[in-house]
């Protein structure tokens, strides 16, 4: 299979963040790419759906850097919003809402944009659960894109960043799960 090493709509939206990203860009640039192809391979989305996936994907877990919180799938999804009303794409905000909204359910996603909602949720699971949750997603496509797009750091800044959720708010530790 042939991946997606880079898209502009995604390398547009996230080089607008390059300096609130700082040190983790590179790490969230591969999550970020490894999301996007899982994304395309599951739900063989059209080339409008495409770009909706990579502006959903540049934005998923921007809110960590924006606005420095756990609780990021709010502030997210408002920050993707403003970037697609201000390139006049009003219109692809509910699908990029929906996969970003839907990234951290525990259950699958619903409703008009289930389709590539569940496939992003799946891509995004397999990721962060280091492949251990398969969500569908071929090994050998993993360990493919692993290669391609290696973690670098990624899962010990979110180690980082839980622990010290935890710390401040125990009864809370992940509050950006859904269900």
């Amino acid at each position: 299979m042939s991946l997606i090493t880079s898209h502009p709509q995604l390398d547009a939206a996230l080089n607008e963040w390059t300096k609130e990203i700082g040190p983790n860009f590179n790490a969230y640039r591969n999550h970020c790419y490894y999301v996007l192809n899982v994304v395309n391979t599951l739900a063989q989305p059209s080339a409008q759906e495409l770009d909706q996936v990579a502006i959903a994907v540049a934005f998923h877990d921007l809110g960590i850097w924006s606005d420095k919180t756990l609780d990021y799938l709010d502030p997210s999804a408002d920050r993707a919003r403003a970037y697609l009303v201000a390139k006049g794409r009003e219109t692809d905000v509910p699908a990029v809402e929906a996969m970003i909204q839907g990234h951290h359910k525990f259950t699958r996603c619903k409703g008009e944009h289930a389709r590539l909602a569940e496939a992003f949720r799946c891509a995004d699971w397999n990721f962060v659960s280091l492949g251990s949750i398969s969500m569908g997603v071929p090994r050998a496509l993993r360990k493919q894109l692993l290669a391609e797009f290696p973690n670098d750091g990624f899962h010990n800044m979110l180690l980082k960043l839980g622990g010290a959720e935890f710390l401040r708010r125990p009864w809370k530790p992940l509050p950006m799960m859904r269900w």
